[in-house]
């Protein structure tokens, strides 16, 4: 995996206002409350491939609006497959979408593993099936939310635990004693439950028409090409015609 690190001097905003793992993380681990039945060590190894990139894209506001955007490779886009074909969510393709890229605060990285890029393609796995689930309990009948429709609560923690060893089968990040199993604790708790749960988010997780055509002007194709509207890159309903103000920074690129 390659990648460049985060510049200490910004600060990693999270766009998700606690609907992001980030967030579920580090709720789960400052109160140790658990409900999933998902257990870490029994979990298949899925596959990952394909690259990612991530950008900064602005200032942000008081609302919580997105400053980090991942932006699927157009050439080489992000992609899971589960171990059994027949499980729901057996192939998930993360379209464009905010994201704090896996950063992880900085009172719960005395815990071992939990560093800001070492999940990072994992953690947007699963915050585009939240993204997906919030939009699809909203309504929306976006064809690139159909491959993680039939996905349920447990079914994106175990998710997350099959991507995660995916990523350690490949020697993309060491093995872990503590990190994994906390991580899958995290999205499997009571505290996640209630997010994956709320009602009416789905407006408020929608790339803006500025941001797609910064992420255009910084990588050409990424957003408007026909391949990445049928392949469900972009919401259906919002077209890049917005002049960008400027490209927006690439951040990261990660390969696999």
């Amino acid at each position: 995996m390659r990648h460049n690190a985060f510049s200490d001097s910004i600060q990693l905003f999270r766009r998700f206002a606690c609907r992001s793992i980030t967030s579920m993380i580090t709720l789960a681990v400052g109160t140790a409350v658990g409900c999933t039945s998902i257990d870490y060590q029994k979990l298949s190894t899925g596959q990952i491939s394909g690259s990612l990139f991530v950008m900064w894209v602005g200032e942000g506001n008081s609302s919580g609006d997105g400053n980090f955007l991942f932006v699927p490779d157009p050439h080489d886009p992000l992609i899971f497959h589960r171990a059994d074909p027949a499980t729901p969510g057996s192939t998930i393709r993360p379209g464009l979408m905010y994201t704090d890229g896996g950063s992880i605060p900085k009172i719960a990285q005395v815990f071992k593993g939990l560093s800001p890029w070492g999940y990072a393609p994992a953690y947007m796995i699963h915050d585009w099936i939240f993204i997906a689930h919030h939009c699809i309990v909203d309504g929306s009948t976006e064809k690139r939310f159909d491959q993680v429709r039939g996905v349920d609560f447990d079914d994106s923690a175990a998710i997350l635990g099959e991507a995660i060893k995916a990523l350690i089968a490949t020697r993309e990040v060491a093995p872990n004693d503590i990190a994994p199993s906390a991580i899958t604790a995290a999205v499997g708790s009571a505290i996640a439950k209630n997010l994956w749960d709320e009602k009416g988010a789905c407006k408020s997780l929608q790339v803006s028409a500025k941001d797609i055509a910064s992420a255009e002007a910084a990588i050409p194709g990424s957003t408007s090409k026909a391949q990445n509207l049928r392949t469900f890159q972009i919401p259906e309903t919002v077209a890049p015609a917005v002049r960008a103000v400027g490209p927006a920074k690439i951040i990261a690129r990660l390969s696999f």
